[in-house]
């Protein structure tokens, strides 16, 4: 519950037809064992007190006072758990039957939601026994108290108001008139559906599809559960078929396990956030049945898991594929500006990192899609105090692998001349003997554009956009950004996926540059060797990018970033160390915002984006103190 995490049980148990107190002792057991597990919302098939399978037993009025009996003592003996329970069983009301949802809390029955869209075709029959939910809800007297029954009934969370649950049942998922809809516009932020649907070939995917969709179409999460083992097979057989999505993402599922149970740990906090974002959610009137409950805001050891890299599919052809992808984006933005500008000419700077490697594939992509000679294409290495024979070489190699136009422009006198110029001794190693560098390079490359009637090419990144780890008029500045939008993490794979796609001599080179420690090398070299190692520095860029998806695309607070960072890199880094380096990022996020106010232009690739002109607008005297204040109040040793 801390966090806005909450545990949803999904439980399709072993029943017998028409055996309703069996039934209700089987539901007891289950609610027992998912509580014990942390849950704190289980759902249940569409009536599992019964069995979804009994026919024109549903006639029968011994059925369904049994059932009312059954409902009774569930509610009893799940009185003590921290839980809603949401159960199937049919009501009675007045001449008419319906399939309901029924939501147990502590004992007491707070609302029967009614299936609205009741299915007569294909092995569905279910027009012969029930009729669908009201217009508008209805008083109705059932288990010994007075409830509302209807459709779209929200039950909410005292405690946590940002947990309101909603229920559909079956084929409401499925029709054009869908609840859930309603439901989601009104608040629900966990929409559970009680199916009863027996099992044929395909079906279960479908099933499955139409939750991750419906989940990601509502921003919200939702989980079914469909009737299992113990119904009649008779004509049809039921695969207890669990499922919860969230926010278009499958987070758990099982088939065909009799009496087990599946669990998931929802984030309501970053469903709110979808929606705030999400004009449709907010302009919608709140008219609905709104049924308060309570639960304890507890803890609970996060079964969810993270990605460690949010930005990099884990799927190695999915990585590929998303590689391709993005690479065509950024050469269709880039022919495209070229196009407009009637230009023929681009100019980069190549060091033999991974920044300036990726803006040189995508220059070699843009002029091969627009027919041009890639001799236009003029990379410049600008060796200096830092640079280092492997970077060199690799620069020099890729060049001519490539077949670009290479010029070798060492700027170490240059250097020092302006170093001397502003009485600078040459000698100290600091900001303005770093600086001085990147500087001069820009100038460099900004006259060489200007000789040549070309633009210059822009190689920063979106990591270092967010930590400001680039220098102010130096590589800060370009005509036109192609990585703007793609964070180190990923670089670093599209540049392995690039060096698998060429092979050869190019995908050696490529692979070595995947391989070499991230550096300006601005610094000079220990023994040959790069000595200036960016993450030694500024901190990992997996926590940082890490750290850039949470704050920037959810909008979570730093005491949650730290959370689900624990979770994601246990065993790989302490609390301290990712208390340490998140507060780096939200310190040098903030102060850096000025820098990112005048970037140059770039494509939008991904979810996340820090173009002024766009997606991120922050000004740049904006106070970090609160968010420093929370970094502060984290206590690493939990």
């Amino acid at each position: 519950m801390k966090n806005g995490f909450v545990r949803v049980g999904c439980c399709s148990p072993r029943i017998r037809v028409a055996d309703c107190t069996g039934n209700a002792s089987k539901i007891i057991e289950k609610a027992a064992e998912m509580h014990a597990r942390g849950v704190r919302a289980a759902v249940f098939p569409e009536l599992c007190v019964t069995g979804a399978t009994c026919g024109d037993l549903f006639g029968q009025d011994v059925l369904l006072r049994a059932a009312e009996r059954a409902v009774i003592t569930i509610a009893k003996e799940t009185a003590e758990l921290d839980m809603l329970l949401l159960v199937g069983v049919p009501v009675a009301a007045g001449c008419r039957l319906y399939s309901c949802a029924a939501a147990i809390c502590r004992g007491k029955l707070l609302c029967l939601t009614a299936k609205t869209n009741i299915p007569n075709y294909g092995e569905h029959s279910e027009k012969r026994w029930f009729s669908p939910a009201p217009e508008t809800p209805v008083t109705v007297d059932y288990a010994g108290t007075s409830v509302l029954l209807g459709s779209g009934l929200l039950m909410e969370c005292v405690s946590m108001p940002r947990l309101v649950i909603g229920a559909e049942l079956g084929a409401d998922l499925t029709s054009p008139r869908q609840p859930g809809t309603d439901m989601a516009l009104n608040g629900a932020t966990l929409i559970c559906n009680l199916s009863a649907e027996g099992s044929i070939i395909g079906r279960t995917g479908n099933r499955t599809d139409t939750v991750k969709v419906q989940s990601g179409r509502l921003n919200c999460a939702y989980a079914l559960v469909n009737a299992g083992e113990g119904e009649s097979t008779g004509d049809l057989v039921f695969s207890g078929h669990c499922v919860v999505g969230e926010n278009g993402v499958i987070l758990a599922q099982q088939n065909w396990e009799a009496d087990g149970f599946i669990t998931a740990d929802i984030d309501v906090e970053l469903l709110h956030r979808e929606r705030r974002s999400a004009a449709d959610f907010g302009d919608y009137q709140h008219s609905a049945e709104r049924i308060p409950f309570d639960l304890d805001v507890t803890d609970i050891a996060l079964e969810r898991r993270y990605e460690r890299l949010p930005f990099v599919p884990e799927d190695s052809s999915e990585r590929d594929r998303r590689s391709e992808e993005i690479l065509t984006m950024q050469s269709r933005a880039l022919a495209t500006r070229l196009s407009a500008i009637n230009c023929r000419t681009a100019v980069l700077g190549l060091s033999g990192g991974l920044d300036s490697t990726l803006a040189l594939i995508v220059c070699a992509r843009t002029f091969d899609y627009l027919g041009l000679d890639r001799k236009g294409i003029i990379a410049v290495t600008m060796p200096c105090f830092g640079t280092t024979n492997r970077t060199k070489s690799n620069a020099c190699r890729l060049a001519d692998a490539y077949g670009v136009t290479l010029r070798d422009i060492p700027i170490t006198e240059a250097a020092k001349l302006h170093l001397s110029d502003i009485g600078h001794d040459g000698v100290t190693t600091d900001v303005t003997y770093e600086n001085a560098q990147a500087r001069e390079r820009t100038q460099i490359l900004m006259d060489i554009a200007n000789m040549e009637n070309g633009i210059v090419i822009g190689t920063g990144d979106l990591s270092e956009m967010a930590l400001g780890w680039a220098t102010y008029n130096g590589d800060h500045m370009s005509m036109y950004s192609v990585n703007c939008d793609i964070p180190k993490t990923l670089i670093r794979y599209i540049v392995l996926f690039e060096a698998g796609r060429t092979g050869g001599e190019l995908g050696e080179v490529l692979t070595d540059v995947y391989n070499t420690p991230v550096s300006p090398e601005l610094l000079p070299p220990k023994d040959g060797d790069i000595s200036q190692k960016t993450e030694d520095i500024v901190g990992p860029y997996e926590l940082h990018d890490f750290f850039l998806y949470y704050f920037v695309r959810y909008g979570f607070e730093p005491a949650k970033i730290y959370r689900i960072a624990r979770h994601a890199f246990e065993g790989q880094y302490d609390g301290l160390i990712i208390k340490g380096w998140l507060k780096t990022f939200m310190r040098r996020f903030f102060t850096q915002q000025f820098k990112r106010s005048c970037v140059p232009d770039g494509p939008k690739v991904g979810s996340v984006a820090m173009s002024p002109r766009g997606d991120w607008r922050m000004p740049s005297d904006a106070c970090s103190a609160e968010w420093l204040k929370l970094v502060d109040e984290i206590d690493p040793e939990k």
